[in-house]
C-alpha cells in the first residue's frame, strides 16, 4: 500500500501480519493491535504466514522467532523478498544478541523480548531512525549463564539452526544442548 505508514483510520487501516505459535498471546495481541487501528491477519507458522503475505503483502509484520518448523528468521527474509517495504519486528521469549543481530541484518526494523505489550510493538513498528544513542549502558558485565546462552545462540545461528551441527561445533552432547536451549536465558 502506498502512503504514510501507520494506522490511518477505519477506512484505510494499515495491514499487519502477526505470526506467533502461542495461540493465546496471538489472539490477545491481535485484538490489541486492531484496537490501535491495524487490520490484522494472523498465522501460527512460517508456511501459513507466507500464504497470507502472498495474497496481500502486509505493511507491517510482527514475527515470533521460535516456532515449529522454520524459524522467524526465515520468515523475515522471505517477507522482505516479497515486499522490501514491509516493516518487520521480531519478537522472542528467547532473546539473544546473536538472534537480534541476525534479525536486523535480515531486515527487521526492531527486536523485542517477550513479554511485551501492544504499545511496545506499535512503538517498534513506527520507530524511524537508526538507533538510540541515549540508551543506558549496563553497569556490570553479563553473568556466566547469560554469556553461555549468547555463545550457544551465536553458534546455532552460524549453523542455520541445526542442533546436531551446533552440538558438534560446541563439542557438546546433542541432548545436553537441547536441554540448555529449552531453558529460558537469565535476564542479566
Amino acid at each position: 500500500m502506498a502512503g504514510e505508514r501507520g494506522p490511518t483510520g477505519d477506512d484505510e487501516r494499515s495491514t499487519l501480519l502477526l505470526v506467533d505459535d502461542d495461540e493465546a498471546f496471538r489472539r490477545v495481541l491481535a485484538r490489541a493491535l486492531e484496537r490501535r487501528g491495524y487490520a490484522v491477519e494472523v498465522a501460527a507458522d512460517v508456511q501459513t504466514a507466507l500464504v497470507t503475505a502472498r495474497r496481500q503483502s502486509p505493511e507491517f509484520a510482527v514475527v515470533d522467532l521460535k516456532m515449529p518448523g522454520e524459524s522467524g528468521l526465515v520468515l523475515v527474509e522471505k517477507l522482505l523478498e516479497l515486499d522490501p517495504n514491509t516493516r518487520v519486528v521480531m519478537l522472542t521469549g528467547y532473546a539473544s544478541i546473536a538472534t537480534a543481530i541476525e534479525a536486523i541484518k535480515l531486515g527487521a526494523v526492531y527486536y523485542l523480548a517477550k513479554p511485551c505489550d501492544a504499545d511496545q510493538v506499535v512503538a517498534a513498528l513506527t520507530r524511524h531512525g537508526t538507533g538510540d544513542s541515549g540508551m543506558s549502558v549496563a553497569d556490570s558485565p553479563l553473568s556466566v549463564d547469560r554469556l553461555e546462552w549468547e555463545h550457544i545462540q551465536r553458534v546455532l545461528a552460524e549453523n542455520q539452526g541445526n542442533i546436531s551441527a551446533t552440538a558438534r561445533a560446541l563439542k557438546m552432547h546433542r541432548r545436553t544442548l537441547q536441554r540448555k536451549l529449552g531453558k529460558r536465558p537469565s535476564r542479566e
